[in-house]
């Protein structure tokens, strides 16, 4: 008896939703798109009404034609691809190929692959959706059309192989832009003066002060002799406390991740790049074998913008807050403000169920899964959790004239706070955390030490990809499935190269920017992106054709690129001579950049295609032979420094070498950085290990 067919993007869906059905239905996979524009040529008839001409995607044509076949033999045809645009067109472009009614009901969506979600979405087909599909539609077209035609410029003007898009030319915008406010800025100095006191009974009362003015005053100290002024005319007088004032701060939880909260977190939380996360993500949604449950979808979908969660997920986070934690710790619930841009097609990422708790599934799951899961299960039960409460505690104190002040709390009720910290909250040492003693007003303190320090104003930091995100999102550029295709596009076209994990643009893409700033403003304008994602909003929502998006963007960018094409002058970008020579020519060889950063290349290419990797010298010797120790990466291009001597000798080190000698035993130091203890120096020996911390760094 025939069968009812389901078609998915992925075999490990194919997999989970299989499972569920047991033998009623077929499932089958489409490996993701299976028809697109061609590469070989524009591919949209821009005279007709920007009329794609899509063909089928080179490898895909034995696979369709076994999805044909099986749907021929089928009762009925189901299309579940991902909810969302390009999940809906998709499904648009396979019921094309398999030849399926357009107008049939066939369209059934997973939000979350549980059984559950899955049963009930087979009873509740619907028609496609073609507002979602012209809406992707317009962004492919939009980026072709950008992409085709600004490439080629790139490549007649400066060199080939560059790509200019309509996004990621704004992203790389926003990178170059920050290394020219780093660059411009000019630092300023200033003091800080702080006291340390105690009360007059002693005892473990010690705390911080730090002057704020004179006479109620704010005052800044821009050098030495004034923040010495105050240190000599403080000292002279005895420190009185004027007033205290107490009061109760409330922090709310967080709202439930969307994909971009949840790549920032991840970031800071884990350690983990854009594309590291969404593709962890994108296994915890697709299904995973956990045991007796057999293979279960963990985390609902992971391209979303909303913040919003069903009611039954809420109640069942709610019940386990009662069992785990007490009636207290259940808060009110929190989805956060609603962005104007937000599409809210779905859910925020959560678990599927709050009842599979970390600790459980652990033991099933690769530790990046693991690692995960945790994250966006603790965020989501946190999100349904009370607020926490702190004591807070301002004292104003004088010396004559001088006002120092002391903040400090301490935590009365943790709240969501026992589950969760939001990874910016994890920095210790704030004064605002410190514990102060009980102080009176009136009540004369005991000054222990007097400290001036001085201060310089830093420059903003370069983004990471996390706050590339962040930044992206804030300005309404690009989608929760672009963000990561975005930065990949930047890395390894040799725009941008990751340095600590920081992005910093090469010569190449503050060249390709200038060009764009200056010859299409609008392409690399913030606000004009912005104003096209509304746009193509308003395609989703009905409000506006497609084709005249399309229309009233071609007509001036043609125009630009004509005109650019006359007025830009070949670009000769010189390459950096390197120290080496080619072992197969002899001649210098130059530096060159890709996506996994610098190496040496030999400038006859391609008569002589002699490549090697860039030696990064650390000036260190090897403790076992005394060469030159330098950097390296491994395989999976992980960060590592070696003896130079290799393979003879065969010294490695995870951490970087410095000059600095061990106090205790005379080896060198490795350099260590982290959130929590800052920048430390620990001994390279195995028996030693001694840390040391230098103020400043």
């Amino acid at each position: 008896m025939a069968k009812p067919m389901i078609v998915v993007e992925s075999p490990a869906k194919a997999r989970t939703i299989s499972k569920y059905l047991g033998g009623r239905y077929s499932v089958k996979a489409s490996m993701g798109h299976v028809r697109d524009l061609p590469k070989s040529k524009l591919g949209i008839d821009v005279e007709h009404g920007f009329e794609p001409q899509y063909i089928t995607i080179r490898g895909k044509g034995e696979m369709l034609k076994e999805l044909r076949a099986a749907a021929g033999k089928a009762s009925r045809v189901y299309i579940a691809t991902d909810p969302d645009r390009e999940g809906e067109a998709i499904a648009w472009h396979l019921m094309h190929a398999l030849n399926l009614d357009l107008a049939s009901p066939c369209r059934v969506e997973f939000n979350e692959i549980t059984k559950d979600v899955v049963a009930r979405a087979l009873k509740n087909p619907r028609k496609i959706d073609w507002n979602l599909v012209n809406a992707q539609q317009a962004r492919r077209v939009l980026d072709r059309l950008v992409g085709y035609e600004l490439s080629p410029l790139l490549w007649r003007k400066v060199k080939r192989g560059l790509s200019a898009g309509r996004v990621q030319s704004v992203a790389l915008r926003l990178v170059c832009d920050r290394e020219d406010e780093i660059n411009q800025f000019v630092p300023n100095e200033y003091w800080s003066v702080t006291a340390l006191l105690d009360k007059k009974d002693g005892g473990e009362a010690k705390f911080v002060a730090r002057f704020v003015g004179r006479r109620g005053d704010k005052a800044d100290l821009s050098n030495e002799q004034e923040a010495e002024a105050v240190v000599t005319g403080a000292r002279a007088h005895p420190f009185v406390v004027c007033s205290v004032n107490k009061r109760e701060r409330k922090k709310h939880a967080y709202p439930p991740f969307t994909t971009s909260t949840m790549q920032q977190d991840a970031a800071r939380k884990l350690g983990f790049g854009v594309k590291r996360t969404m593709a962890t993500a994108q296994q915890l949604y697709e299904g995973l074998d956990i045991g007796p449950e057999g293979v279960v979808g963990l985390i609902t979908y992971i391209r979303t913008d909303s913040t919003r969660t069903s009611e039954g997920a809420r109640a069942e986070a709610r019940e386990y807050i009662k069992n785990h934690f007490g009636a207290e710790y259940i808060g009110p619930g929190v989805m956060g403000p609603k962005s104007r841009r937000a599409q809210e097609a779905h859910e925020a990422i959560r678990p599927t169920s709050v009842l599979r708790t970390p600790e459980q599934v652990a033991r099933y799951l690769k530790p990046d899964q693991a690692k995960l899961y945790a994250l966006i299960w603790a965020r989501f039960v946190a999100s349904q959790m009370q607020a926490a409460v702190y004591d807070t505690v301002t004292a104003d104190i004088s010396a004559g004239e001088f006002l120092f002040r002391a903040s400090g709390s301490v935590l009365r009720f943790p709240g969501y706070t026992a589950l969760y910290q939001e990874g910016r909250e994890e920095d210790n040492g704030k004064e605002e955390d410190m514990q102060l003693p009980e102080l009176y007003e009136g009540e004369e303190l005991r000054l222990l030490r007097l400290t001036k320090k001085q201060h310089f104003t830093q420059p903003p930091p370069r983004y990471t990809e996390a706050t590339l995100v962040r930044a992206l999102e804030e300005k309404g550029i690009g989608r929760p499935s672009t963000y990561a295709p975005i930065i990949d596009t930047l890395l390894s076209r040799g725009y941008v190269v990751r340095k600590d994990r920081r992005l910093h643009p090469t010569e190449l893409g503050c060249l390709v920017v200038d060009l764009l700033r200056e010859h299409f403003p609008d392409v690399i304008d913030v606000e004009f992106t912005a104003s096209l994602e509304d746009k193509l909003d308003m395609v989703e929502d009905g409000e506006a054709g497609w084709q005249d998006v399309v229309s009233e963007f071609y007509g001036p960018f043609k125009s630009s690129v004509e005109r650019a094409d006359q007025l830009i002058e070949k670009v000769e970008l010189p390459d950096e001579l390197a120290d080496e020579y080619c072992d197969k020519c002899g001649t210098q060889m130059v530096v060159k950049t890709s996506r996994f950063g610098k190496f040496l290349a030999c400038p006859r290419f391609p008569e002589c295609r002699f490549t090697k990797p860039m030696v990064v010298r650390t000036g260190v010797a090897c403790p076992v032979c005394g060469k030159e120790i330098v950097e390296r990466r491994t395989r999976t291009r992980r960060k590592m420094w070696g003896c130079s001597g290799y393979p003879e000798c065969v010294f490695v080190s995870w951490h970087e070498p410095t000059n600095k000698a061990c106090p205790e035993c005379g080896a060198f130091m490795t350099v260590r950085r982290s959130k929590r203890k800052g920048v430390r120096y620990v001994c390279s020996s195995d028996t030693c290990k001694r840390e040391v911390v230098v103020e400043g760094e």
